[in-house]
Formats: structure tokens, sequence, C-alpha cells
């Protein structure tokens, strides 16, 4: 093993193709691809200023370590890599990696972050200005994530998502098989031309959600007041819970739900045009 401590690293490729290396106390400074090519690593304490500094990194864990802004783009193209307990001020964090386990992680920048990523497993995550964050990654499993950013997990495929604070308007656009339960989502226009959205016991806030949504499930959730014209052009399975605003033009299915206060169905409703809808207190 090689071990490094205490050091001050700048310029370009400094560490570049090594193996077995142990890192504690390190400071990356200005240039470029710090880490690149290495595998088995493991860095601790140390903090990061410069571009790239662990793309094509294999095998590594990353604790208790700060990114700063200079360290844009910092973990891309790598496998099998685990981070615990560090805060993350640059963008564009962690894309084209497969085999990702993330926890205790706060963003403050994470504008294009886990794009285009595989077999994702991350917990006690908070991120803000993560807009597009999960774009296109799949085999993701979420639990207790606080997202501040819109477009999330768009044309992403099974995604599971627990307990977590999502503020997010265009969540979930063109996702494919997508499950979230005990969740507080908060925006517009949510899962639009998904397909398999699924959502359990979720607290639903924002105008226009669930339209152009392909085999939709609900159950046991909550929308908001502003929760108006839901449904468009849907095809669903919904067991709500007290008052929903509006429907408009579902396509078909079946939705349950304590009261409506209008449902629209209007000469632009699209074939076959059959969901029933099944008011409880009526």
């Amino acid at each position: 093993m090689n071990i490094i401590e205490n050091k001050e690293f700048e310029g370009e490729r400094p560490l570049f193709y090594m193996k077995d290396l142990s890192l504690h106390k390190i400071r990356v400074l200005n240039g470029e691809s710090a880490i690149k090519e290495c595998s088995n690593v493991f860095c601790q304490d140390s903090s990061f200023n410069g571009k790239y500094p662990f793309w094509h990194a294999n095998h590594a864990k990353i604790e208790k370590c700060t990114f700063e802004t200079g360290a844009r783009a910092a973990v891309w193209y790598s496998k099998d890599l685990s981070m615990q307990n560090s805060l993350i001020n640059a963008p564009k964090m962690f894309r084209r990696c497969n085999g990702l386990q993330l926890e205790n992680l706060e963003f403050s920048d994470a504008l294009e972050t886990l794009w285009d990523c595989t077999d994702i497993k991350a917990s006690g995550i908070k991120a803000v200005h993560g807009d597009y964050i999960f774009m296109n990654s799949s085999d993701i499993e979420v639990e207790n994530f606080e997202l501040h950013g819109n477009y999330s997990f768009q044309n992403c495929s099974n995604v599971s998502i627990k307990n977590s604070i999502l503020e997010t308007k265009d969540a979930f656009w063109e996702a494919r098989n997508v499950t979230v339960e005990n969740c507080t989502i908060t925006g517009e226009f949510l899962g639009w031309h998904s397909e398999n959205l699924t959502l359990v016991n979720c607290k639903i806030k924002g105008t226009q959600p669930l339209c152009y949504a392909k085999n939709l499930r609900i159950i046991n959730c909550t929308f908001d007041e502003d929760c108006d014209l839901a449904f468009e052009y849907s095809s669903l399975t919904a067991d709500i819970k007290g008052h929903v605003t509006s429907i408009k033009n579902p396509l078909s299915g079946r939705i349950k739900v304590g009261s409506v206060g209008e449902i629209i169905s209007d000469a632009n409703a699209k074939a076959p045009h059959n969901c029933v809808i099944e008011i409880a207190n009526e």
C-alpha cells in the first residue's frame, strides 16, 4: 500500500495510474486529473480544488473529504466507488459511473449531478441547486434524500425513493419503473410522460400533476389544494385520501378519491376516455 499523508499536489496528473493508494490529509490545488486512472484508493480527511480528480478511478473509498468549487466534474467514468460524510461544493459530480455507495453527503451546488450512472445506493443526502440530478440514470435506491432542484430523475429507470423531501418541478419526466414511498413532493408538472410510476403514502403539491402517464399507480396519497388539472391523458389506478381540486380528461383506469372540486370532461378528451371516478364521500 502506498501511504501518502499531509501532502499538497497541483498541476497535471500528479498521481496518475497509481495503484493501492492510501491518502490522508492531502490537498489537491489547481490543476487537473490528480488521481486519474487509479485503483484501490482510500482517501480520507482531504480537500480538492483541482478539476476532474477522480476520473476512471475504480474501487475507491472517499471519507470526510471536501470538494471545493474548482473540483468540478470530480468523479466520472468510475466503478465501485463509495463516498461518505463529505461536503461537495462543485457541480457536475458523478457522471457515467457504475456501483456508487453514497452516504451522508451535502451538495451545495448539485447542478447536473449523477448523470448516466447505474447501480446507485444513496442515503442521508442533501442537495441544493440540484437541477437535472440523476438524469438518464438507472437502478437507483435512495432514502432520506432532501432535494432542492428542478427536472430531477428525468428519463431514469428502476428507481426506489423512500422517506424523502423532494422540492422539484418537472420531476420524473419520461421515467420508468419508479416507486416513491413516504415522501413529500413539491413542484408542478410531476411525472409527465412517465411509465410504471408508483406513489405510496406521499404528499403531493403543485399544479397539473401526473399527466400523460402510463400505468400510473397512486396508493394512499394526499394532494394539496394547488394540485389542479390532474391526470390529463393518463392511464391509472388511484386511491387518494381527501380532496383533489380538479381532475381533467384521464384516459382510462380507476380513481377513488374522498372528494373532487371539479371533474373536467370536455371536447379535448381522448379515447378510450373510460376512467371510472369513485367519490367516497358521495
